[in-house]
């Protein structure tokens, strides 16, 4: 399996990359700083990329079986919402353009259901994170017209944290997973499992889908 890792070097993408190359993967991982990517690997090649170059993206893309996009548009950002956007609108053309047929895009969870109403327009959503929330969740209601590429969306669970892989979780669709004492949770570290089972598996072809402890 040959894997185009948009988003390497980040805090979802390094687990990612770990869990791909474990996986006996064959990796380009791209970044915009490849120096922040730490691991070596006979079956890692590192690439800096500029995710609004098209047609660079397309030319290191080309040949992968999955793009897998990791991006982030950096929470800092002033203009986050745009930038988002226009980044993940500029990795799916270029995946598009490269003649890859599969992308598998890691959103958020604010757009996620709840008694049929997303968790990012909930009072209680979190102000510091709405804006790169409601990006994610506009893309993905793009996203869900193309017709072109057999596309998947992973909306993490609530809370994303740090962590090594357990290996045991659920998987969910539209509404988060929670468990027995309400917690909506996952490490990064079995995200990253979810993400390379999807890859292998194939379940959740032009669907989103959820994970959750």
């Amino acid at each position: 399996m040959k894997v185009a890792l948009i988003g390497a070097s980040g805090y979802t993408g390094t687990p990612i990359l770990k869990e791909a190359l474990q996986r006996g993967f064959t990796v380009t991982a791209i970044a915009r700083n490849i120096d922040k990517i730490e691991t070596e690997n006979e079956n890692l090649t590192k690439v800096a990329v500029d995710v609004l170059d098209t047609d660079k993206l397309a030319e290191v893309l080309a040949g992968n079986d999955i793009v897998i996009s990791s991006y982030n548009a950096g929470w800092a950002n002033p203009d986050l919402y745009n930038a988002f956007i226009k980044g993940s609108e500029a990795v799916q053309a270029a995946t598009k353009q490269a003649g890859v047929e599969r992308l598998l895009v890691i959103g958020g969870a604010g757009s996620l259901f709840i008694d049929g109403k997303q968790l990012v327009d909930s009072p209680e959503f979190p102000a510091e994170w709405k804006t790169g929330a409601t990006a994610a969740r506009d893309y993905l209601t793009e996203l869900r017209t193309e017709e072109e590429l057999d596309w998947t969306f992973l909306s993490p669970a609530i809370d994303l944290h740090p962590g090594e892989p357990t290996r045991k979780f659920r998987i969910g669709t539209e509404s988060p997973v929670f468990d027995a004492d309400g917690k909506c949770a996952i490490s990064v570290g079995d995200l990253a499992v979810a993400i390379v089972d999807e890859v292998e598996n194939k379940q959740f072809a032009k669907q989103r889908f959820t994970v959750g402890y």
